[in-house]
């Protein structure tokens, strides 16, 4: 584990840029969004590896919307920040933004939040991580955003875990005001 015992968030800030070629596309003529993803777990690798001081693997990645297309020629930055730290955890925010060379147009592509856990090259297990120093609202803000964000997703694991998921007649019911057709003997199946 690095010297530090507590880091500022800034200090293990990365910016990704790349510019996007027509290899990059999908048969939309739009940019894949896995090359994306690559370029967002990369600088989501970066960042915590700068925090812990130590290799990082990739735990959990939230939601990613893509608002907007990227297209072959734009100029993509990633920008990478530590928001939340746990015991041998962080939380990475992303935010992915495209530029139009020409126009100089910039667009929010995505924003995501990467957990990467840091890992003893040693033993193969995780390792604790230096804590965050917070000076603004809005880093006290993603700091507790962030630990909001880690519950519910433990609580969304819990919750539909296939051994902890007990089928029930509101399931049913929901399943059928969507679209999706069920086998009627599943009704059957409720205990």
């Amino acid at each position: 584990m690095s010297e530090l015992l507590y880091k500022k968030p800034t200090d293990s800030d990365v910016l990704l840029s790349v510019v996007m070629h027509p290899e990059d596309t999908n048969a939309n003529n739009t940019i894949f969004g896995g090359r994306i993803l690559a370029l967002m777990d990369q600088a989501a690798y970066a960042c915590a590896c700068k925090h812990a001081r130590c290799v990082t693997v990739t735990a959990a990645i939230n939601t990613v919307n893509f608002r907007t297309p990227i297209y072959v020629g734009d100029l993509v930055s990633i920008k990478a920040r530590v928001n939340y730290v746990g015991k041998s955890s962080m939380m990475i925010g992303i935010r992915v933004e495209a530029e139009n060379l020409i126009n100089g147009d910039i667009r929010h592509s995505n924003s995501s939040y990467f957990t990467m856990v840091a890992i003893d090259s040693s033993t193969g297990k995780p390792q604790t991580v230096p804590g965050l120093i917070l000076e603004t609202p809005n880093e006290v803000r993603r700091f507790v955003r962030s630990y909001t964000r880690k519950i519910e997703q433990q609580e969304s694991l819990k919750e539909f875990q296939a051994k902890a998921f007990h089928l029930s007649k509101d399931h049913l019911d929901w399943c059928q005001t969507q679209n999706a057709r069920l086998n009627p003997d599943l009704y059957n199946e409720i205990g």
